[in-house]
């Protein structure tokens, strides 16, 4: 579907030249050279260029745009080229701590500001964005309301504000959020009005309406990119038995990550249960368990500690894990909106992924009982709450009506959130390849469905590794791939972070496809920027060009010392430390590193000769 771009409120739209912007631009570089340096990007994804340009023009954009469409670049690269500091609401903890996190690997300064940090973090966080340390800030929209945080932002210069997740400011929306009202009240509060962002992978018509009006978008360019994520592959089933059906389908994901959606907390401790016993990687995620066990078992999974989350739709909303190869739902969702932002959380990073529905009608039973019995909003009217209802059970009837349904699963979702062009049949659906929908998945004592269990297992195999890249590698490309996967695990471990904030699963193929031999060829390399070329690019050069295995090339890193990685802040430090004049053996006793490797990480930084 080709990209559709209209004004909201009557405005033409021209993109912006440069010189005609009304936001002042204090980075030198073009706006492309951005994109590569920092995010590792040749070219914008479809819309990113017009909605920069209008943001970078101080006018207001509502994006949508589908999971991995690139939403946090049309942020962020302005927050990069404009005088100040760029605002991002964001809804949830875990998916502030994920971008800034993968913005620091990027070398951005960002910080965020939420109930994860104590009150003295937050002011010294507080603190530190007055002094001009970050270029961009993530912050709850609860902390709009606190005194030292409004103070702040009323002394700051704030060029831009982005609301991430904008459907949660309607009302009519899957996810509403009364915390989002808050948003408007705030830009109004500010003595000069930034350009407003409002970004989103889900919204029918009357949402986007909403979200115009709720935010007090003015003009506001709309960039819609389509709803089709063609890496993604639809199943729908309905089997006798769930639980074996799980099992068959992990069976096929050997070694993979992904998240297992269950529509109650019960159900969620059952499968773990199950999973666990069976032998499976895999921990949990529900508003019942404390905050402590939460936030480890997510770091689990974001470590890649746990392979499997099992979840209710409580985890995951804007997860920026890019290496989540299936999610499965377990039960049926109550709405489309739910069910395509959660399966989105699948291949993120472009390469192929599976989405399966495990459907029963006791899920339609239960999908109406939560729906009658929800918690009533104490700020809609008698009729408003009689309409939601309506139109929730509606939902419901629509989100049925998919997982049931016989003809192809993409065009139904496509053509329920607008796109009335899709193609009939995609063939990356299990309607189109004419799998059957009833299951019969009997018992692990019964040998006839035990056989037929194997031969789907097989055929779900096979269609994976037809799907997957790596089809098409020789096995020395897969060889070299498995030791680049195996060298950005130790890099991962020894930096403390996510592994697929080293790199995505997408840049170590590109790696083996273009096999880089010079550090200016590794930044050729989809998704490597300046700061990750100086950081990783002599180790994975050693494995690409060299033939070195990953554990004797982190060996050979001269300025590491003992099997050290230099951290943004033994950098920060550095710097500081070479400014005031220090001598290379006081930084190196400081560091406990030798004078050369000193004097090489200050090459690398650009501060020595």
């Amino acid at each position: 579907m080709p990209v559709i771009i209209e004004r909201a409120g009557g405005r033409e739209f021209f993109p912006a030249p440069a010189k005609f912007l009304k936001q002042r631009v204090t980075a030198p570089l073009e706006k492309r050279e951005i994109l590569k340096r920092v995010f590792g990007h040749e070219d914008f994804r479809e819309g990113q260029e017009q909605v920069v340009d209008e943001l970078l023009g101080g006018h207001d954009v509502l994006g949508v745009m589908p999971t991995g469409a690139g939403k946090s670049v049309c942020y962020q690269l302005p927050a990069l080229m404009l005088e100040g500091v760029t605002l991002v609401i964001s809804p949830l903890i875990s998916l502030m701590k994920d971008q800034v996190m993968a913005l620091k690997a990027s070398g951005v300064a960002a910080a965020y500001i939420n109930s994860s940090l104590t009150p003295g973090q937050q002011a010294e966080a507080i603190r530190r964005a007055a002094a001009g340390a970050y270029r961009i800030i993530y912050v709850a929209p609860e902390r709009l309301d606190m005194p030292q945080f409004v103070a702040f932002a009323k002394q700051a210069r704030i060029p831009l504000l982005a609301v991430d997740e904008a459907h949660c400011v309607s009302q009519w929306g899957q996810d509403f959020r009364p915390s989002y009202l808050r948003i408007a009240e705030f830009v109004h509060r500010l003595p000069r009005r930034p350009a407003v962002g409002a970004f989103t992978a889900t919204a029918t018509r009357r949402v986007r309406d909403d979200i115009i009006k709720m935010l007090d978008l003015e003009e506001p360019l709309c960039v819609s990119t389509g709803y089709n994520r063609p890496n993604l592959h639809f199943t729908s089933i309905k089997p006798t038995n769930k639980f074996t059906m799980l099992c068959s389908f992990l069976d096929t994901m050997p070694g993979e990550c992904g998240i297992v959606y269950c529509n109650t907390r019960r159900t969620v401790e059952e499968v773990t249960g199950k999973l666990t016993l069976n032998g499976y990687s895999a921990t949990r995620y529900h508003a019942g368990l404390s905050d402590a066990e939460r936030h480890a078992n997510q770091d689990d999974f974001q470590y890649d500690r746990a392979r499997i989350m099992v979840a209710t739709n409580a985890f995951g909303m804007g997860i920026d894990k890019s290496n989540v190869r299936f999610v499965v739902h377990y039960n049926m969702p109550r709405d489309l909106e739910s069910y395509y932002q959660e399966a989105g959380r699948a291949g993120r990073d472009g390469e192929p992924a599976e989405c399966l529905l495990l459907y029963s009608g006791q899920d339609v039973i239960t999908g109406r009982w939560m729906i009658e019995h929800s918690d009533e909003n104490p700020e809609l009217t008698p009729a408003q709450r009689e309409e939601r209802t309506r139109r929730d059970l509606e939902r419901l009837r629509q989100m049925t009506f998919y997982a049931t349904s016989r003809r192809c699963l993409r065009h139904f979702i496509l053509n329920y959130f607008g796109e009335t062009d899709a193609q009939e049949t995609c063939d990356n659906c299990s309607v189109c390849q004419g799998e059957p929908f009833e299951v019969d998945t009997g018992s692990a004592r019964s040998p006839k469905p035990a056989q037929a269990r194997a031969i789907a297992r097989e055929e779900r195999r096979m269609r994976k590794a037809a799907r997957s890249p790596e089809a098409a590698m020789s096995a020395w490309e897969r060889a070299l791939l498995d030791s680049l996967k195996t060298l950005r695990t130790l890099l991962a471990a020894r930096t403390h972070a996510p592994a697929y904030t080293v790199f995505s699963d997408a840049s170590l193929i590109d790696m083996v496809k273009k096999r880089p031999s010079t550090m200016e060829s590794f930044l050729d390399v989809s998704g490597v920027g300046q700061a990750k070329q100086q950081k990783y690019g002599p180790v994975f050069l050693r494995v690409i060009r060299d033939g070195v295995e990953p554990n004797e090339a982190l060996a050979q890193e001269a300025d590491d010392g003992p099997g050290r990685l230099w951290t943004e802040e033994e950098e920060q430090a550095l710097r500081g430390e070479f400014q005031r004049g220090e001598t290379l053996e006081e930084m190196a006793q400081k560091h406990h590193r030798s004078t050369g490797g000193i004097r090489k990480r200050l090459r690398t930084l650009g501060l020595g000769q």
